[in-house]
């Protein structure tokens, strides 16, 4: 066998079964022997949404995503999605192809370092100088990728590497690395202080992130809080942890959060953060929540414990082992007035709607169309405005919700979509765009025709940059510069050039004839919204 072989064969070992990338001189070895193997490449039109659509893909099969380029600009197209990945602690395993062994670092065609340029967005990175060595760094990378606190790791190959000859095939067993060993299992006496301070409390609340969807702790979580009667919010990455019907569940904090939801935090006395990072979007202010309350904070990553706000208990540990213990306490306490008392904070939601019947109203459209999403759907959010209509609107009756929180990268909707039904292809998927965020990744529309792949678009049209003209007007005093698209491109043409079905909604009282059209669609299609280019998300910027 030769290195490229290896290759194939080493991810046939961890049950691959689909990966995104793009060919190129130094990869083809590795694309030639894929020929042989049963794992599915899915060809996408620019490197980075390979990334991207890995990422969906994790979301929503709980496998590594895989991502597989070329050297030079094959490779730095990439970084962005790496980022992205590292940011939301998403596990990617990331090939790259390198010129040959010899002629690294003499600046050839197509040559870039990019161990060192992803140094600060990788778990880890391996530079491959040996082809014996493949199946050993590809067991470790998927080790050090799913571990821990989850990220992308990369591995970076050579062309000759590839091309070696003369191996036989070894998959390691077992992966034992002396200097990587992450706390799984929460410290017994931490957590037990954590019971001892739920029976001194009144106001106990929880504050679940990204890290429980990535933990598999949801339903330990939910019975934790269940058996406590602890209420409970939600930060914009643990959206779709909670559902309407839980009458725990609070809401999203954050600046784009509910009132209410912010002001359970604040009045709390007790406060457990569970994988969250206390980061800017979901508490602006970490002073507060450390201001006259206990905080508790559990995260698999001690890095983040302290790092925003200096927590009273920490726990290092995986959630779903952490939750696990927890929930083994034969101690039972009951919080009922503090629940009462929180959702007298609620008050009854009223019709979004704008009055005028020129436009769409975005946050109304959300909030329709995601009450008729149920636990068969994921629902993939862009950035930008139509990011803070969609987490600030979103009624989860079951659905998934899936974004980029961390990093905030724009283009990444659709890509994610594909990765996403891919991953799960019984799942219905909807993607949510901006007018300006879908032409970054327009041309991922070639693939998802390409695979076959049903997935809902939707465009949030005002014809600008719409979260841009909205800080400046926050900050500029409506100075409006460089924001404007002037209204192109015609996506009913741009669907037309695809072959995929088109419709446009021109105001409210076409939106809910307009979202049953894409709900029963039997195919891919793309639903463009008429929204008022000086319709504001009105966000805490």
């Amino acid at each position: 066998m030769n290195g490229a072989s290896l290759l194939v064969k080493s991810l046939e070992c961890e049950n691959a079964d689909v990966l995104f990338g793009y060919p190129g001189v130094s990869i083809c070895p590795f694309f030639d022997k894929l020929t042989d193997s049963n794992i599915h490449p899915v060809l996408v039109r620019h490197e980075v949404n390979a990334a991207h659509e890995a990422n969906g893909y994790y979301r929503s099969s709980g496998k590594p995503g895989i991502c597989v380029s070329s050297s030079g600009p094959g490779a730095t197209n990439l970084i962005t999605g790496i980022a992205t990945a590292f940011a939301d602690s998403i596990p990617l395993i990331v090939i790259t192809g390198q010129v040959k062994s010899e002629h690294i670092g003499s600046d050839l065609f197509q040559e870039a370092d990019i161990v060192g340029a992803c140094e600060s967005f990788v778990k880890y990175s391996y530079l491959v100088k040996n082809a014996s060595l493949i199946p050993k760094t590809v067991k470790e990378a998927f080790h050090i990728a799913t571990t821990g606190r989850k990220g992308p790791v990369l591995i970076d190959i050579p062309v000759d590497v590839l091309l070696e000859e003369g191996f036989d095939f070894n998959y390691p067993e077992t992966v034992n690395l002396r200097t990587y060993k992450p706390t799984v299992k929460g410290h017994a006496v931490q957590i037990k202080k954590i019971i001892n301070e739920l029976s001194k409390a009144e106001r106990p609340i929880i504050m679940v992130g990204g890290g429980v969807k990535l933990s598999g702790a949801k339903e330990e979580v939910l019975a934790f809080s269940k058996k406590h009667n602890i209420p409970f919010v939600s930060t914009l990455m643990g959206l779709g942890i909670g559902y309407e019907d839980n009458p725990l569940y609070i809401g999203m904090v954050g600046n784009n959060g509910s009132k209410y939801a912010n002001k359970a935090i604040n009045d709390a006395d007790c406060l457990i953060v569970a994988g969250a990072r206390v980061a800017d979007r979901a508490v602006k202010q970490p002073d507060l929540i450390t201001k006259d309350k206990t905080l508790i904070h559990i995260d698999v990553d001690p890095a983040e414990i302290g790092k925003n706000a200096g927590p009273n208990i920490p726990v290092v540990g995986d959630l779903k082992e952490v939750f696990d213990e927890l929930n083994c306490f034969e101690e039972q306490f009951d919080f009922t007035d503090w629940v009462n008392r929180i959702n007298s904070y609620k008050m009854t939601r009223v019709g979004n709607k704008e009055a005028t019947n020129l436009y769409v109203d975005p946050k109304e459209f959300v909030y329709e169309l995601s009450s008729r999403l149920k636990k068969e759907s994921i629902l993939v959010t862009d950035v930008g405005q139509n990011q803070i209509y969609a987490c600030s609107n979103f009624v989860s009756q079951g659905a998934d919700f899936v974004t980029s929180g961390g990093f905030g990268c724009m283009g990444f909707s659709l890509p994610a979509a594909i990765g996403a039904k891919m991953g799960n292809p019984d799942k219905r998927v909807i993607s949510l765009n901006g007018d300006g965020a879908l032409q970054m990744s327009m041309c991922e529309l070639s693939t998802l025709k390409q695979e076959g792949l049903d997935i809902k678009i939707v465009v949030f049209n005002n014809k600008s940059l719409g979260m841009i003209k909205e800080y400046q007007h926050l900050k500029y005093n409506n100075n409006y510069t460089f924001n404007e698209l002037n209204g192109l491109p015609r996506f009913e043409k741009i669907a037309e050039a695809y072959d995929i079905d088109y419709r446009e909604c021109h105001s409210n009282d076409e939106m809910e004839e307009c979202i049953e059209w894409l709900l029963n669609s039997k195919d891919t299609c793309i639903l463009e919204l008429n929204v008022d280019r000086d319709a504001f998300t009105c966000m805490n910027m």
